[in-house]
């Protein structure tokens, strides 16, 4: 069983561990995440970061490669970023959507009078391109968060989905 995984921290990344909250900035930006459970610890050596655990029992070692992959999911926010492109789909009413602070305003959905609204989740930055909604950030959590959101809004009830394919969908990640 392996109780130690290792994560190479690349140049221009610097890493904070102060106890249970990691700290991680790069060129993107600055992510923070509280990583604690018991008889699992994180320690930064040289250039990189090391997750391991004395014992073996299968909840402790599977809570190894969770916080590997968190970690190589910050690393990767700060230093490249993420972005996801979804799609505006309607073949009967003309979906007219706009964004108001943090949240995203879905009008004429389906020839609705009200408008149906998602949440922004964290500094995920929303653009509208024609037809494509375009999802930036540096939390890959916060962008898969606001796709999903924006996805479970126009979920279609009452009606045949066969039919109505009216929606936003992801097309990219």
């Amino acid at each position: 069983m392996e109780s130690k995984r290792t994560i190479q921290i690349p140049q221009g990344v610097n890493i904070n561990i102060d106890m249970v909250n990691v700290s991680i900035s790069g060129p993107q930006g600055q992510l923070q995440k509280k990583l604690w459970y018991p008889g699992v610890a994180i320690k930064k050596a040289d250039s990189e970061v090391v997750v391991e655990t004395n014992s073996s029992r299968r909840e402790q070692l599977a809570i190894l490669g969770t916080y590997e992959s968190h970690l190589k999911n910050m690393i990767t926010g700060v230093t490249k970023g993420y972005e996801s492109t979804m799609k505006i789909v309607y073949s009967h009413f003309p979906i007219q959507i706009k964004i108001e602070g943090n949240k995203v305003i879905i009008g004429n959905f389906l020839g609705e009078k009200k408008a149906r609204k998602a949440n922004i989740m964290g500094s995920t930055k929303v653009i509208l391109k024609g037809d494509q909604v375009i999802l930036t950030g540096i939390n890959k959590e916060d962008v898969g968060q606001t796709a999903a959101n924006i996805r479970q809004a126009t979920k279609i009830r009452k009606y045949d989905p066969r039919v109505f394919q009216d929606g936003v969908y992801l097309v990219e990640q």
